[in-house]
């Protein structure tokens, strides 16, 4: 979420705690609203919607499509209207077939978005409260459990016996275990094990991390 470039993963806590302006009772709500000015909110702009009209016709944009269509021209040229019509009715009921069906996965993958649309338990002044993902600032200090999707990157600084999966950003189907001591500056992504990192899964333990 910040723009300063640091390897969060390399910093002993204390370090993250200082540069981060904030401490393990978390922010006040005056912090909050100024790190959402500064920052932003947590969430990524949804992709732009094709018209239907475009996600039609770009289901004419494929090499064996073109085939078929060369192959209707031809076709026609030598007066054969039938067979010609025929291949151009394939052309046609694929093309319906295929803006259905994506159609149907774009409200798929709309529903999906709606559903990981949730909360996250963090520390503000002192009290433990349960804010909407988006809200989410550096400096947080957010509360993981088994079955958690990662709200953030974050900073672990407490763990008990936590195991990430990060196979969407690493291709590693076993669960990383994670805990707060810095691991080298120039480890690889799966190795970072002090980082819990936005959009992976909690399959095991519990862990209190800040979000960097």
């Amino acid at each position: 979420m910040m723009n300063e470039q640091v390897s969060w993963h390399a910093e002993p806590v204390d370090t993250v705690w200082q540069k981060l302006a904030t401490t393990k009772q978390g922010l006040s709500a005056v912090d909050v609203n100024q790190r959402v000015t500064t920052y932003g909110l947590n969430r990524l702009p949804a992709p732009p919607k094709r018209s239907a009209l475009v996600r039609f016709m770009s289901q004419f944009n494929n090499v064996l499509i073109y085939v078929l269509l060369g192959a209707a021209v031809v076709t026609a040229l030598m007066a054969d209207w039938v067979d010609a019509g025929v291949i151009l009715g394939v052309v046609v009921i694929n093309a319906i077939i295929g803006f259905v069906q994506e159609g149907k996965a774009e409200k798929a993958v709309d529903a999906i978005r709606e559903t990981l649309t949730h909360e996250a338990i963090v520390l503000r002044d002192g009290q433990k409260v349960s804010v909407p993902v988006e809200n989410l600032v550096p400096g947080d200090v957010v509360y993981l459990h088994s079955g958690d999707k990662v709200p953030a990157d974050l900073r672990i600084f407490q763990s008990k016996d936590l195991r990430i999966e990060e196979a969407p950003l690493t291709g590693e189907s076993v669960p990383v275990d994670k805990g707060a001591a810095p691991v080298a500056e120039d480890a690889s992504l799966g190795d970072r094990t002090s980082m819990a990192f936005s959009g992976t899964l909690v399959s095991f333990g519990q862990g209190v991390g800040v979000v960097v």
